[in-house]
């Protein structure tokens, strides 16, 4: 498993993670984990590994890793208490109006489906800021069949999580009718599939930009992670 430094010193590391690697390990997985690259790699005994926060399996991007128990410790604080920045990069289906704006609606897990989320009432507080950086009408992916193909706009977004719940971006997204392309969760069968068919072979969804306080050192860092390959093919 090969998984690009963006930073290391002897307190943190800074992973890019490339999509189709699960995070942690559980009992559903049987493939090898960034948990398990992160144990072989530095034999550490920490809970987690240090990996101080998640991404989903089909999402790329930055990941933080605590190297010790009290960066760990400062940096799950951090999160906690909203001080970490994050900035996702997705490619969504539609046009959003406004091209800036806010999603507020409590994310919990479906009563009906335990695989996946929505907005529900008595679900734990999720809100979501974007910004449209581009849309497009356009022939929005080349899929197989011809007959299939359609004009849609599409848009590129900024987004920004204030909190940090399961699934959230991809749940808001869903949730004001703008999925996110190649979402087969929920982007709905139809769309995903004819996605997935063509240039969107998972969730464009990339954890693109973060910053936050080094445990040690108090002083801010800043990372970008570079916006992957097959993202930037439907760009």
């Amino acid at each position: 498993m090969e998984i690009p430094i963006l930073y290391e010193d002897e307190k943190l590391l800074v992973i890019d993670k490339p999509p189709g690697i699960v995070v942690n390990r559980a009992n559903t997985v049987s493939e090898k984990t960034i948990e398990d690259w992160v144990n072989e790699t530095y034999h550490t005994t920490m809970d987690r590994a240090g990996i101080v926060h998640r991404i989903d399996k089909e999402t790329s991007g930055i990941l933080l890793i605590a190297k010790t128990p009290e960066a760990f410790r400062e940096l799950q604080r951090q999160f906690k208490e909203r001080e970490v920045k994050k900035t996702y990069l997705a490619i969504v289906h539609g046009k959003l109006v406004p091209e800036e704006g806010e999603i507020n609606a409590p994310v919990g897990r479906l009563p009906w489906n335990t695989e996946r989320f929505g907005v529900v009432p008595g679900g734990k507080e999720a809100v979501t800021r974007y910004r449209v950086i581009a849309s497009e009408a356009k022939q929005s992916l080349e899929i197989a069949s011809p007959s299939e193909r359609s004009r849609d706009d599409i848009s590129l977004v900024e987004l920004y999580p204030e909190t940090g719940r399961t699934h959230q971006i991809r749940v808001h997204l869903k949730y004001i009718n703008h999925p996110i392309i190649g979402d087969y969760l929920y982007a709905g069968r139809k769309v995903s599939r004819r996605d997935r068919a063509g240039d969107a072979s998972r969730v464009m969804l990339h954890a693109w930009k973060i910053s936050f306080i080094h445990p040690e050192t108090g002083k801010t860092l800043a990372f970008k992670s570079p916006i992957p390959d097959d993202m930037k093919s439907i760009i």
